[in-house]
């Protein structure tokens, strides 16, 4: 049961989306409390009652947004796409419900003028922890198993026919790669394998450096800092140079080739190189090269590739 906290889970929207979630969640407990008016509330006496019940949203809405924007943007690693499972998730939204509740703890004090105690605000996160640790477990719990499902129905519906050209378009092996520019090892130029054979050129940021290659040959293209790293196949065998560029630089250059697509903010992938499609509460990935290589799809490119790929 517990290896369940271990799935991968999907990863947090991006900060703009975050904000929203931040102010929906906000403006529904200052409704929630305005309108009901529960733990006593209905017998409060005081001016401008409706603006300060209000206030226990805004502190919600700037707790939560701090929350979801700030630590992933501190902790890039923590909540790496690849680190990110059901037991963080669950943990985090316990943090988030923590932080809420010590923050309306202290709005509250604040308007009632009651004087700070330790043992009441660490009353108040036991409370919380106990109480919201089922929500917050039963939440990504339920949003775990309804992504893994549809996810994985779906990946189970697509079947890709990559098309193999284990050698160059004429079925000769390529000549042996030459170093463009002798002061960046790591970038590569294929000989073109026929005069007539399309090439795809990909050029660096310094505009010099360029590596060379069949479109059948590539594989995918990962981005990593402000360098990518370009998977592609050389006389069968797996090659991985380094291209200083940032990703869009290589998608403007590939946009005369339908069928190499983004797929993720780090990837750009060859649909027709793909073999396999599975799916987890992530969403889809791309299997290539007899599952040597993985490739995440991002929610945001979902239709799109789906679509690309039935079109096969």
């Amino acid at each position: 049961m517990l290896s369940v906290f271990r799935q991968p889970y999907a990863v947090l929207e991006p900060a703009p989306a975050q904000l929203r979630s931040a102010a929906l969640i906000g403006l529904f407990i200052g409704l929630f409390l305005l309108v009901f008016q529960p733990f006593g509330l209905i017998q409060w006496q005081t001016e401008y009652k409706w603006l300060k019940i209000l206030g226990f949203g805004l502190i919600t809405f700037i707790f939560t947004a701090i929350h979801f924007t700030l630590w992933p943007a501190l902790f890039p690693r923590f909540f790496a796409e690849q680190q990110w499972t059901v037991g963080r998730a669950v943990l985090f939204i316990l943090v988030n419900i923590l932080f809420i509740a010590i923050g309306n703890f202290l709005y509250l004090g604040f308007l009632l003028n009651f004087p700070f105690r330790w043992s009441s605000l660490v009353w108040m996160v036991i409370v919380t922890l106990i109480v919201g640790i089922f929500p917050a477990t039963g939440t990504v719990l339920f949003g775990y198993i309804r992504r893994l499902r549809q996810y994985r129905d779906s990946a189970a519906t697509l079947q890709p026919h990559p098309t193999f050209l284990a050698e160059s378009t004429t079925g000769k092996p390529p000549a042996s790669p030459s170093i463009d520019s002798p002061t960046e090892r790591n970038i590569e130029t294929l000989a073109s394998p026929a005069a007539n054979s399309p090439q795809i050129a990909l050029v660096a940021d310094n505009e010099k450096d360029t590596l060379t290659l069949s479109p059948a040959d590539l594989l995918c293209i990962e981005s990593s800092d402000n360098y990518c790293t370009v998977y592609y196949l050389l006389s069968g065998k797996l090659q991985k140079p380094l291209l200083r560029s940032s990703l869009s630089r290589i998608e403007n250059q590939l946009a005369s080739y339908p069928r190499l697509v983004r797929c993720h903010r780090s990837f750009v992938v060859n649909l027709d190189r793909v073999e396999r499609v599975t799916g987890n509460a992530q969403g889809y990935k791309l299997h290539l090269l007899n599952g040597e290589l993985e490739v995440p799809v991002a929610r945001r490119y979902n239709e799109t590739l789906v679509a690309s790929l039935r079109a096969v």
